[in-house]
């Protein structure tokens, strides 16, 4: 049976159809764009484009995920919350919080949010059930240590399965409280905490976790693995980012987290096309 994944009200079958998430940051200090979102003007203005290009769900983050200062919870909300609210009010496209905070998703979806995207695979006891009582699907995410905190030589007994245990564990406990398949999405979590081979096996392997059943999330958009393999820097970047993303959807990943909207869309409904041609008989 094809995954399906639930935004809100609306319940998005995923059998033949791949889902793009449009990365929108809250911070001055992202890793892709260096703050030039950060100011709320801006933020809107991206996420107006990122709708006309095609995102199905924006996803709004306020600190990002690698060493850097301390963001406070109150600076959080007060990056976070006044973008839900105008995205909501602006909008008619489903919303996603990038936060490990369980205050910060309470908030966020009591705004409007739809989706917890949570890096540090639900580290905060108080996540899931938060989410459960919003009604809110949610991401989990692998990680080997902890949001913002350096792990410069990640080992592991078993790479994949090692990934695969731990995400299933994340998608137990969400089922515990209550969450739906329909709201669980697995990402392998690229970059975090695996060095940037680790992160291309997983990527290689997407479909060891698509045979869980659950949608999985791919993000691999402009990440430092793609840069480091290909001695690429952060701007030269978005052809190798596409190719991940034709490659991911083309083994199972049905819901891609980027920043190239436009094309991803372009990749994402060609991969389709082709996985769904029919064989014409020969005469």
């Amino acid at each position: 049976m094809a995954p399906a994944f639930r935004l809100g009200d609306e319940r998005h079958d995923l059998g033949d159809r791949t889902l793009v998430m449009g990365i929108l940051n809250r911070t001055p200090d992202s890793f892709y764009d260096q703050g030039a979102t950060f100011a709320l003007d801006a933020l809107l203005r991206r996420a107006e484009q990122l709708v006309v290009e095609g995102a199905d769900v924006l996803d709004v983050g306020g600190v990002k995920a690698g060493p850097g200062p301390e963001v406070s919870e109150a600076e959080e909300l007060d990056r976070t919350l006044p973008t839900v609210e105008a995205l909501r009010h602006r909008l008619a496209v489903p919303l996603s919080i990038d936060t490990w905070r369980a205050t910060v998703l309470d908030a966020a979806c009591a705004a409007g949010a739809v989706v917890g995207n949570d890096i540090s695979g639900f580290a905060d006891p108080d996540y899931l059930p938060v989410a459960a009582r919003h009604g809110a699907s949610v991401v989990a995410t692998h990680i080997r240590l902890a949001p913002r905190v350096p792990d410069p030589e990640p080992v592991y007994g078993d790479l994949v399965g090692d990934v695969r245990a731990f995400l299933v564990a994340r998608a137990d406990a969400a089922r515990s409280v209550g969450l739906e398949a329909d709201q669980i999405a697995l990402d392998a979590g690229l970059d975090l905490g695996k060095t940037p081979a680790m992160s291309a096996v997983l990527l290689r392997e997407t479909t060891d976790l698509a045979r869980l059943g659950y949608p999985v999330l791919l993000s691999a958009s402009n990440k430092r693995f793609l840069g480091e393999l290909l001695g690429l820097p952060i701007d030269a970047r978005r052809d190798v980012s596409l190719a991940a993303a034709a490659y991911g959807v083309a083994h199972g990943a049905r819901i891609v987290r980027v920043h190239d909207v436009a094309g991803t869309v372009r990749v994402c409904r060609t991969v389709e096309a082709i996985l769904g041609a029919a064989t014409v008989p020969v005469p």
